[in-house]
């Protein structure tokens, strides 16, 4: 099946991963990925049910999390969705645990296109939502690193949402994190948290990583996860890792090192009423002068 499923309808920081408020409990999953596609996958899925015994309702795994990232390697790794090896084993992974899985990304083949695609599935193993990568990544710094996806990679034309256990949640992938007015338009649907699975690299990592999660959760006063793969040194292209919760105050809540973990943090969403109420800024826009809309 090639159709979109896009769209189902769908205070400071603490040393400790494991935080103990009232809320929707959820975990990060910071994998180290290799070049052993059954490998990546069957850690994938132990660390999911790991994190259904530590409690997580809903459980994150990080960008091309079955793959090496790069473009040499998109097309060789390329499985169909949701009908690939690797759909089959996190439907079966969230099924078996009673979790919903927001399952990174894989590279996804559609005809004879390829596209980063990150697949969410339920506590029953259905396929709650599937989001393409939209906004690719294409950047050059002089002495520093040059990526283009586009070289191989179409662009998803989707914004992706979805609701588990009542809670709205929206999803992005990497890039998607530099662009504001697709979390608004996410934030506008009546999300509650955003997750972006990513894998900024050691350049923009350590300017920009907490830096457009913290100024997405507070551009649009709710909670945001990011999940990377751990760092490889010796890969081709180096993760940043430190995976991360922010608050809808925009405080980094938690985060990782660059090393394989897991972050389990349990998500207080009536903050997001909170923030809300005591700086109204969604009904305090000018509406009337500029708007950001949903064109499809």
């Amino acid at each position: 099946m090639c159709e979109s499923a896009t769209d189902a309808v769908h205070p400071r920081f603490f040393k400790k991963r494991e935080i103990h408020v009232k809320g929707f409990k959820i975990a990060l999953i910071q994998l180290a990925v290799g070049p052993d596609k059954a490998k990546n996958v069957a850690s994938a899925v132990s660390e999911i049910h790991k994190a259904k015994d530590k409690g997580a309702q809903l459980v994150a795994l990080p960008e091309c999390f079955n793959s090496p990232y790069g473009t040499k390697y998109f097309d060789e790794y390329a499985e169909e969705v949701p009908s690939g090896a690797t759909c089959r084993a996190l439907s079966k992974a969230a099924a078996e645990a009673g979790v919903c899985v927001v399952g990174g990304t894989v590279p996804e083949r559609c005809g004879d296109k390829l596209y980063n695609t990150c697949t969410v599935w339920d506590g029953s193993g259905k396929l709650l939502a599937q989001h393409r990568k939209m906004h690719l990544f294409d950047i050059d710094i002089p002495n520093k690193i040059t990526f283009k996806e586009s070289e191989v990679l179409s662009a998803g034309d989707q914004i992706t949402t979805f609701e588990y256990q009542g809670v709205k949640i929206g999803i992005g992938i990497c890039y998607d994190l530099r662009f504001p007015e697709m979390a608004h338009l996410m934030a506008k649907q009546g999300c509650s948290l955003l997750v972006y699975p990513g894998a900024f690299n050691m350049t923009t990592g350590p300017k920009h990583w907490e830096l457009l999660a913290r100024a997405r959760a507070n551009d649009e006063q709710l909670w945001v996860a990011l999940v990377s793969p751990a760092r490889d040194p010796d890969a081709g292209y180096v993760a940043w890792g430190h995976s991360a919760l922010v608050d809808p105050w925009a405080n980094l809540v938690a985060h990782l090192d660059h090393r394989p973990d897991t972050l389990v943090a349990d998500l207080d969403l009536s903050l997001v009423e909170e923030v809300r109420k005591q700086i109204p800024i969604r009904v305090q826009r000018r509406t009337d002068i500029y708007d950001t809309i949903h064109k499809k």
